[in-house]
């Protein structure tokens, strides 16, 4: 059965001003924790001394605004955190943001799948229930297209040991490129181990420089490898899509690296309602090495809210809640409302122009018969602005 989490909360289209305030971009880094791989210590660049302070910062600077410089997240479990300047909101029947990667979609002929370069992530939201404005709240996974399959494997946890930079290295004679094929070693809770290798492309140290500890510690889902070497002498592979729902899976111009709020589940599996999320997390899904490509790494480069002009406040008196979408409004209010009620429109000097009953669910209001300028919206419990142009 289906759980929902309620909020009270109240939705505030405040007017033209500070809806343009709200940036649709990331804000802020809380944390970047990579997992080793080669272009650790590079996306973002590491320098002598870095503290993990450094390298948030160095993160955020990359993928803040509209900046759109690559970060890696290593191989499988590194993560990063982040959030806006503001809630995203969770518009019904939409999609809410966007993760921007480096996705590349090369299918090769006779394939039945998107293929190329993808590198998928598995994305988590967070609501600040506390309201401390931190990410110490309840994670909610967005069930992409992979989470009820048997294929992925559930609560995977993963131990990489930290490196001697200076052991001799095994180089592998059949593969040239690959310059130390036990470099870094990991192993999992389903009884595998493995290496990272290095290769002859990246000879810079692979492990986070700036964590001393002798092993890192990723725990999460993992989705089934969607690499296949064509050539069958690993020079030629192709990293397939999953159909939707992870990022830097698609291209940024596919709708298909929008991401929805709804499809928000709790440890689970079951639905769960967030009115809005505050802070989001990308960790890297696969645990594969492709040969020449090296491992697979999730890469990102920013973010946007798709519909940054919903705003809202939180009310604890308030116990009836709706989402305006649109500020300011031209022709039509589009009003969500979780109950169906009553509502009333006046204009700012308190005088009433009409009265709707809202139903529950997606209303659209005509308003064009409105002056131009701020308007309210009544009901008994509380009082919303908006703007018509």
């Amino acid at each position: 059965m289906n759980k929902k989490i309620f909020f009270t909360l109240a939705f505030l289209i405040i007017g033209k001003s500070l809806v343009n305030s709200q940036s649709p971009y990331i804000s802020k880094v809380f944390e970047y924790r990579p997992a080793p791989g080669q272009f650790v210590n590079m996306l973002p660049q590491y320098e002598v001394g870095d503290t993990q302070a450094d390298m948030d910062r160095k993160a955020e600077e990359s993928i803040s605004d509209d900046n759109g410089v690559l970060i890696s997240l290593g191989g499988y479990g590194g993560y990063i955190i982040f959030g806006f300047d503001h809630p995203v909101i969770n518009v019904p029947g939409a999609y809410d943001f966007k993760i921007l990667g480096n996705a590349i979609i090369s299918t090769p002929p006779g394939a039945t799948r998107d293929g190329g370069n993808c590198e998928p992530g598995i994305v988590l939201v967070s609501y600040d229930l506390n309201g401390n404005g931190i990410p110490d709240d309840q994670w909610y996974e967005l069930a992409g297209s992979e989470y009820f399959k048997p294929e992925t494997v559930n609560n995977y946890h993963i131990t990489y040991f930290k490196p001697d930079e200076n052991k001799i290295p095994t180089p592998d004679p059949n593969y040239p490129f690959l310059s130390d094929t036990t470099y870094i070693k990991w192993t999992d809770n389903q009884g595998d181990e493995g290496y990272i290798s290095r290769n002859v492309f990246h000879s810079h140290p692979y492990y986070p420089q700036w964590i001393d500890a002798e092993t890192l510690f990723f725990e999460g889902n993992k989705l089934a490898n969607n690499y296949l070497d064509l050539s069958g002498t690993g020079s030629l592979f192709v990293q397939y899509a999953y159909p939707w729902g992870y990022a830097d899976n698609y291209p940024n111009t596919d709708e298909r690296s929008n991401f929805n709020i709804e499809w928000a589940v709790d440890s689970n599996g079951n639905s769960v309602f967030l009115p809005a999320i505050h802070f989001v997390k990308v960790y890297t899904a696969v645990n594969q090495y492709c040969g020449w490509l090296g491992e697979t790494s999730t890469e990102i480069m920013g973010a946007e809210d798709l519909h940054p002009h919903a705003v809202y406040i939180k009310e604890n008196q308030i116990n009836k809640t709706i989402l305006l979408i649109d500020n300011p409004a031209k022709e039509f209010l589009i009003i969500v409302s979780y109950e169906q009620q009553n509502i009333d429109i006046y204009d700012y000097l308190g005088r009433k122009q009409f009265s709707f009953e809202l139903k529950s669910g997606t209303n659209y209001i005509p308003c064009g018969q409105l002056s131009n300028g701020i308007h309210l919206i009544k009901n008994e419990n509380f009082t919303v602005k908006f703007v018509k142009l």
